[in-house]
């Protein structure tokens, strides 16, 4: 593969059309005849680059309904015979619930998935690149497998159905890899916040984890002034009760009522040039600053500063992590629902363990044939949905390439985004509908960059790095060191290495909740374009490795951005929300309520944004509908 050129850039070094075809997925998807599987042949959406994740096309639709108020003719016609069950979405939650249904129903049920996106799996997505003739393969959403230990027995039992063992990436990932490497983090202040170009070693850490040890010699190297290093410096090192005198029940509700910025800079005496430093070190998990989180939950996450209370453990807190972030396949948490697709439609994906589900290819043509008891429809976004006059089914009419059509099912499971339910379901009761509004799921983007070789970071001994204050995206990171299925990670810097960048659009430090951060992030970050991330890449990257040697035409194979306007799923906030509040107390219970055949299955419904919290969700949608 020859040199990158600016064209190959802002397409994302990649076709805009299916590979090997001159016709779009769209227009392959819409042909019916019984040459569609062998045309769609070549349909294959984790190959596409450029923007992904909701691609155009996914969600202008959506918008139309719930922006514009636009509606559609409910075909007079029904298309297919009645399903005994439709799932709306195809996400985890989704296929997980069309699984479970399956397995309990009594009968060979006919289901049926329809989903607004090109790919199933909604934010657990596939990347793939190919990089000189070589297949790389990533994710571009959901990452891991979080604590599998802790999952419900329902949950547990899905993965068990599904073929995925999770104690074997304990021998799959590589938890040495960045030690033996002798690869740390880093910090990457740019000229234009920070005056200078400058890449340091990070002494602060995500979320308070340190490895720095000598910290006056490190933070001396940041382009801050004198009396800042030696606040950061105080903060990092000074052993103090900020709040002596107070007792134990004052100082968790004065840490539960502010946040940990506000804290630090009003209890600690820092100064607010020092906490934009480490700000955003936390948007990764909750999707906003210190700013809007409380510095209670600083506490919890042994956050600088809070660590000499004398509070001891939080009573009603679930127990922290106990196992090791490990449990990653090679392209995420695809890797799951690639496999509960293969157990709905085994003939779509080629074998039959959680290790060669990495290299299968998904033949797409055969997720919607005729003859399956078990269909998976793309492209498809719902516009409406009702009970027949009987109620003993429930019409849902959906949108492809612009056309309307009109399916039935004896059940309905949704499994989309809460917040789109009242839109297009008129059957919602009042007080349900602004329970189901209630939660404003958190904006992101997910970039994965493709580099031919990681000579440039080997030479600096960086694995990755954070960008303090931001322009747009706020780290960068090498891949997950995982070999499994086929798939090697690179031990040699002239490899070809995956790097994620991830970007949360916020506003912080104007007061703002997270619920409102994460409305007015959404409307940022329709305004991006590719372009506007392709700079920014080039510019962050180019600035923090060019002492390295790295060279963006030169080593940049493709890029890919996830963009995920409706992202992780809302959970609870202690600063923002009533403390009680939790995956088992909150709007979201109201909102998940059963509307006679029709259930909510999603992570929404769970106030969690795990793989637990979707399959938990869909366990509980299938019994309401099993039960009637």
């Amino acid at each position: 593969m020859s040199n990158i050129s600016r064209r190959d850039f802002l397409n994302g070094c990649a076709l805009t059309l299916t590979a090997g075809t001159a016709l779009s997925p769209l227009e392959l998807l819409a042909m019916n005849d019984e040459g569609m599987a062998a045309r769609m042949a070549n349909y294959y959406p984790p190959a596409l680059m450029g923007m992904r994740g909701d691609h155009p096309g996914s969600f202008e639709t959506a918008h139309a309904v719930g922006w514009e108020g636009k509606t559609w003719p409910r075909p007079t016609l029904q298309q297919d015979e009645t399903y005994d069950l439709i799932v709306v979405g195809a996400g985890l939650s989704g296929l997980a619930a069309a699984w479970l249904y399956k397995k309990r129903a009594a009968a060979d049920v006919r289901i049926l998935l329809l989903d607004n996106h090109d790919d199933f799996g909604g934010h657990a997505k596939r990347n793939e690149f190919d990089v000189d003739g070589k297949n790389i393969i990533g994710y571009g959403g959901s990452q891991s497998i979080d604590t599998p230990g802790h999952y419900s027995p329902v949950a547990a039992q899905i993965l068990k159905d599904i073929s995925i063992e999770t104690d074997r990436f304990y021998k799959y990932y590589d938890q040495d890899y960045f030690s033996s490497h002798k690869l740390k983090r880093g910090l990457y202040f740019n000229a234009e916040q920070w005056g200078e170009d400058v890449l340091a070693p990070d002494a602060i850490g995500a979320y308070g984890n340190r490895e720095v040890t000598d910290m006056e010699a490190v933070i001396d190297t940041y382009p801050i002034a004198d009396e800042h290093k030696k606040e950061l410096l105080r903060l990092l090192t000074e052993e103090k009760d900020y709040l002596a005198g107070k007792t134990r029940d004052e100082k968790v509700e004065l840490l539960r009522t502010t946040s940990y910025t506000d804290f630090i800079q009003k209890y600690a005496g820092v100064p607010k040039a020092v906490t934009e430093i480490f700000r955003d070190n936390i948007q990764g998990l909750w999707g906003v600053g210190w700013d809007a989180l409380s510095a209670l939950e600083g506490y919890r996450m042994s956050c600088p500063g809070l660590q000499h209370m004398d509070i001891g453990v939080l009573e009603g807190d679930a127990p922290g992590r106990d196992e090791p972030y490990i449990f990653h396949f090679p392209d995420g948490n695809a890797g799951v629902a690639r496999s509960l697709v293969r157990k709905l439609i085994p003939e779509a994906v080629p074998g039959n363990t959680m290790e060669d589900l990495v290299k299968s290819r998904v033949n797409y043509g055969l997720l919607d044939q005729e003859k399956s008891r078990v269909r998976i429809r793309l492209n498809s976004t719902g516009v409406d949905m009702r009970h027949t006059k009987d109620e003993r089914a429930v019409d849902v009419t959906y949108v492809r390439e612009g056309k309307a059509h009109r399916v039935r099912g004896k059940h309905v499971i949704f499994a989309g985004y809460n917040g789109m339910l009242p839109k297009f379901c008129p059957e919602v009761p009042e007080a349900q509908r602004e329970a189901l509004t209630y939660a404003v799921k958190v904006p992101l983007v997910y970039i994965t960059v493709a580099l031919r070789n990681w000579q440039a970071m080997a030479n600096l001994g960086y694995q990755g790095f954070r960008v303090p204050k931001a322009p747009l995206i706020s780290s960068f990171v090498m891949d997950f060191p995982v070999s499994m299925g086929g798939v090697n990670f690179p031990q040699k810097p002239d490899q070809a290495m995956l790097i994620h960048g991830t970007y949360v659009p916020t506003v912080p430090d104007q007061g703002l909740t997270t619920r409102q951060q994460h409305k007015a992030g959404r409307i940022k970050l329709y305004e991006l374009t590719f372009a506007d991330f392709e700079k920014d890449i080039l510019r962050q990257m180019g600035g923090a490795l060019a002492a390295g040697g790295f060279d963006a035409e030169r080593d940049i194979a493709g890029i890919t951005v996830n963009r995920w306007p409706h992202g992780y799923a809302y959970e609870y906030n202690d600063l923002s929300d009533p403390d009680e509040w939790g995956p088992n107390k909150g709007p979201h219970v109201a909102g998940r309520a059963q509307i006679g055949r029709i259930s909510i299955a999603n992570a929404d419904a769970s106030a969690y944004a795990y793989i637990n919290g979707s399959f938990d969700a869909a366990d509980r949608a299938v019994n309401e509908q099993l039960a009637i």
